[in-house]
C-alpha cells in the first residue's frame, strides 16, 4: 500500500486514537490526525510521519476546516469520544450528558457528513466508527454513556443502508473495557478511581482495538465487516467481570 492512500483518525492524540494512527501508518497509509490537543497531536504526527490538524468535533466549522484541509481520502475513522460521570439517572448532570451527545453523536455526525462526498469521490472509501459495547448494553449509573453509543450505533446502521450502492463500506468497532484515558476523563482526573475499573483484571489495550480498525479496512473492497465486538478475555457483559485477588 502506497502513502497515497490517506486515512483520517480523529481524537488521535491519546488512547485508541493515537494507537489507530501508528497502526495505520504502520499498514501504509498516510494519516492525518486530528484533535484538540494539538500538541500531543503534532508530536505523534512526527513520529509517524503523519499530518496534524486541530480539530473539535462539537464545533461545524473547525469539523468543515479539518475536512477541507484532509481532501478526498480513503479512509475515516471516527474515534474522538468521551463519557462523563457514573451517577444514576436522578442524580445525574444534565450537561455531562450534553458534553456526551454533542461529542459522541453530533461530533460523529458532523465527521461524516463532512468527509462523505469525499470517501464516494475516492471510488473506494471507508467510515470507521468507534462504538462500544455500551451501544447494546446498559448498567447502572451509566445512561448517559450508554444512551448516546446506542444512538451512535443506530446513526453507524443508517449510514449503511444510506450508502448501499455507493462505494462506501462503514464498519463499527465496538469495544469492552480499553485501558486508556477513558475513565480518568469520566471521573474528572481521579486516577485513583479510574484504576479500580481496571483493577484485578486483565483489559484490553488501545493496540488491540487499533488491530481490529485495520484488520477490517484491509479486507478486500468487495468485502463490509459490518461490526466487531471484542472484549477482553475477563470480561463477559459491561459489568460481568472476572477480578483476580
Amino acid at each position: 500500500m502506497g502513502k497515497h492512500e490517506i486515512a483520517v483518525v480523529t481524537g488521535a492524540s491519546a488512547g485508541i486514537g493515537a494507537a489507530t494512527a501508528r497502526a495505520l501508518a504502520e499498514a501504509g497509509y498516510g494519516v492525518v490526525l486530528g484533535a484538540r490537543r494539538l500538541d500531543r497531536l503534532r508530536a505523534l504526527a512526527a513520529e509517524i510521519g503523519g499530518q496534524a490538524f486541530e480539530l473539535d468535533v462539537t464545533d461545524e466549522a473547525s469539523v468543515e476546516a479539518f475536512a477541507a484541509a484532509a481532501g478526498v481520502v480513503r479512509v475515516v475513522v471516527n474515534n474522538a469520544g468521551l463519557s462523563r460521570g457514573l451517577e444514576p439517572v436522578a442524580e445525574t448532570d444534565s450537561a455531562s450528558w450534553t458534553t456526551m451527545y454533542e461529542t459522541n453523536v453530533l461530533g460523529a455526525m458532523r465527521v461524516a457528513r463532512a468527509f462523505i462526498p469525499g470517501l464516494i469521490e475516492s471510488g473506494d472509501g471507508h467510515l470507521v466508527h468507534l462504538g462500544s459495547i455500551a451501544g447494546f448494553e446498559v448498567y447502572p449509573g451509566g445512561a448517559g454513556y450508554t444512551a448516546s453509543k446506542h444512538a451512535l450505533r443506530a446513526l453507524t446502521k443508517t449510514l449503511r443502508l444510506e450508502l448501499l450502492g455507493q462505494p462506501v463500506r462503514v464498519t463499527e468497532i465496538c469495544p469492552g473495557l480499553v485501558e486508556t484515558e477513558f475513565s480518568l476523563v469520566r471521573f474528572d482526573g481521579d486516577a485513583e478511581r479510574a484504576r479500580a475499573v481496571y483493577a484485578g483484571l486483565q483489559p484490553l489495550l488501545a493496540e488491540d482495538v487499533a488491530e481490529c480498525v485495520v484488520w477490517a479496512v484491509s479486507r478486500p473492497s468487495h468485502v463490509n465487516i459490518d461490526e466487531i465486538v471484542v472484549r477482553p478475555r475477563d470480561q463477559a457483559t459491561s459489568t460481568a467481570v472476572h477480578r483476580r485477588a
